[in-house]
């Protein structure tokens, strides 16, 4: 959830640090801070909020250093404030750490360190841990490096961490368990960071650093041990991001330009894979297991928030499309409830990160007991790419806005494409629809982009309804994930209180709360469900209920019914999440914006969610 910069080499290291930050803001955070080392010693400078209030305090400092390290913290161990914020200085204050993650024992820890005389300036695990390791330095006789490994064998629970010493301003050691952790390897030069986005303006050329790995930088020349101090020979991954694809691009947030990239992020998520005129479908990550997932008895989709609606559409699609049975759970959940998992049984995990925490654990418990694990997920090297037997890339691009639009479409789109697989290999779809299906799929493009089109009457809808404290979102079949989804999108950057509902589950409960001041949003297209939602339609305005509905085009029927109609293209109902969402999307972000929230880092909110 936090951001972590750090640099050794030629070049000033703070604006570097600072910069990179800058970069990782999306990650959500509370306070930041750095630590240098020059002919002043090892020097730590922190403030709460956001990295600008770090600028304003390094202001008249002198922060001339060729090695440093810096971090965005997003508070699990005390309130956020300055003390609290990271890096943390060791005991003796010869070391300091940053650390993302959570460190489960670290009461019994601090409590052996409280009767050896030590006391602390914070209430953090992570200072916690920087004394432990300072402490076994000081009184084992080894190197820094051993001490690293000995605490961290010791520590229990999740962590990416970097550590300075004052004792060798050369050297950076880092090491990493359930929280990413990257290397960018320089001309004599080397950059770590919780992902590549603040590297990939100085190298391409990055390591990723595996779970119970420690990386010891020094003297220009990296080394990287496991916990049982075994040498490993890390591989260089090239980075295919480029600079232009994590800048605004001229749009006023990153939000609207993700939620504008969709028709050009869904084609992504499709090229190389959909060939509607030859009536094929190739997914090369899931060659090898294509029967596997085709003859399977049961599916589980675990995700969490965004990633967990485009599960839920996914139940309907493999049901439909497949005959496969599926259960969505919320991965956050799945591992604290003994779920009854078989040997064959696919469990399909869903995360933009990659590095979901709890996604991850839900993934080890269903590998302990014999399932098959496929990853969806939009960050090549993630952990969870790299701990599934198979799965596909969703190829739409950084998505830097917390809030996530594109990566659900995307989501939806290899979801989709894995189910139609499964169909065609299964012969529960035939020849004609599976054709038609790819056929409509290279459409949607084109379709998201006309919505898009409409962004100009959706922005004077969302303008009548800032006022409102509360939302219902109403759909049936397909449309009721996305119905979850747009109150969702809601909730996190404009803080309206807003709920999604199965149209036909309104009248058992919530309808109580309808009057001339509940606005409802009712995604009502031309579907297999499209009289029933009528009928629901009809129920909200027999008591004033406002609806803003969302229609297929050439609804004539519903304009006169309604307050307000969004229309969209026509879609096959297979697809429709698709391009339902878009709408959605745009007025969360429209009513954000006018209630002058912060869009783009919406608060107490993280992009990456590594901790559980």
């Amino acid at each position: 959830m936090c951001g972590i910069v750090a640099y050794v080499g030629h070049r000033e290291a703070c604006p570097l640090v600072i910069k990179g930050l800058k970069r990782l803001e999306y990650r959500g955070y509370d306070s930041a801070g750095v630590a240098l080392m020059n002919g002043q010693g090892l020097k730590i400078y922190k403030k709460k909020g956001k990295v600008v209030a770090l600028e304003q305090e390094l202001d008249g400092k002198e922060i001339h250093a060729t090695i440093g390290m810096g971090h965005t913290r997003w508070a699990t161990h005390g309130e956020p404030n300055d003390v609290n914020a990271h890096p943390h200085y060791s005991f003796h204050r010869k070391l300091a750490i940053i650390h993302n993650g959570i460190i489960e024992n670290y009461a019994a820890i601090k409590q052996a360190l409280l009767k050896k005389g030590h006391t602390f300036t914070s209430e953090t695990d992570t200072e916690v841990l920087g004394q432990f390791i300072e402490d076994i330095w000081e009184n084992n006789g080894g190197s820094l490096e051993e001490a690293v490994r000995l605490a961290l064998q010791e520590g229990v629970g999740a962590y990416a961490i970097v550590i300075m010493s004052e004792a060798d301003p050369t050297q950076l050691i880092a090491a990493r368990k359930g929280s990413p952790l990257v290397i960018g390897v320089g001309d004599n030069e080397f950059f770590l960071a919780s992902d590549a986005t603040p590297i990939v303006e100085y190298t391409k050329d990055v390591i990723y650093l595996n779970d119970y790995e420690i990386a010891v930088i020094k003297n220009g020349e990296l080394k990287v041990v496991t916990l049982d101090n075994t040498t490993t020979t890390p591989y260089v991954h090239k980075v295919e991001l480029e600079l232009e694809a994590i800048e605004k691009g001229g749009f006023d947030h990153f939000m609207l330009k993700e939620i504008f990239e969709q028709p050009r992020s869904i084609a992504d998520s499709m090229r190389g894979r959909v060939q509607a005129d030859a009536g094929t479908l190739q997914l090369g990550g899931l060659r090898d297991y294509l029967d596997k997932l085709a003859k399977s008895k049961r599916i589980v989709i675990v995700g969490c928030g965004t990633s967990w609606h485009a599960g839920l559409v996914a139940e309907y699609i493999f049901e439909e499309l497949a005959r496969i049975p599926v259960e969505v759970e919320y991965a956050s959940e799945f591992r604290y409830r003994n779920p009854i998992i078989k040997e064959g049984d696919i469990v399909i995990a869903i995360s933009q990160s990659g590095e979901t925490a709890d996604t991850l654990a839900a993934i080890e418990l269903a590998k302990s007991k014999g399932a098959t694990i496929f990853g969806v997920c939009n960050v090549v090297g993630s952990s969870i790419a790299r701990a599934t037997d198979a799965g596909a890339y969703t190829h739409a691009g950084p998505e830097i806005g917390v809030a996530s639009t594109k990566a659900f479409t995307a989501q939806v789109t290899v979801l989709t494409l894995m189910a139609l697989a499964a169909a065609k290999r299964k012969g529960t779809i035939s020849d004609s629809l599976f054709r038609q299906l790819l056929a409509e799929m290279e459409s949607i493009p084109a379709k998201v982009e006309k919505v898009l089109q409409a962004a100009d009457k959706i922005k004077e809808i969302a303008y009548i309804f800032t006022y409102a404290r509360n939302f219902i979102y109403l759909g049936r079949g397909l449309n009721f994930p996305v119905a979850l989804e747009g109150a969702l999108k809601l909730k996190e950057i404009s803080y309206i209180h807003a709920e999604g509902y199965p149209a036909a589950e309104m009248k058992h409960g919530p309808i109580a709360l309808i009057d001339e001041d509940m606005p409802v949003v009712v995604i009502a297209t031309k579907d297999s469900s499209y009289e029933k939602v009528v009928s629901n339609i009809q129920e909200v305005k027999a008591r004033k209920g406002r609806v803003i509905a969302i229609t297929t085009e050439g609804d004539t029927h519903l304009p006169g019914m309604v307050d307000f109609t969004i229309e969209i293209p026509k879609v096959h109902e297979v697809l429709m999440p698709l391009v339902s969402v878009v709408p959605l999307q745009l007025l969360a972000y429209d009513i954000a914006v006018m209630r002058g929230r912060n869009v783009d880092q919406p608060r107490n909110l993280a992009k990456s969610v590594t901790v559980e």
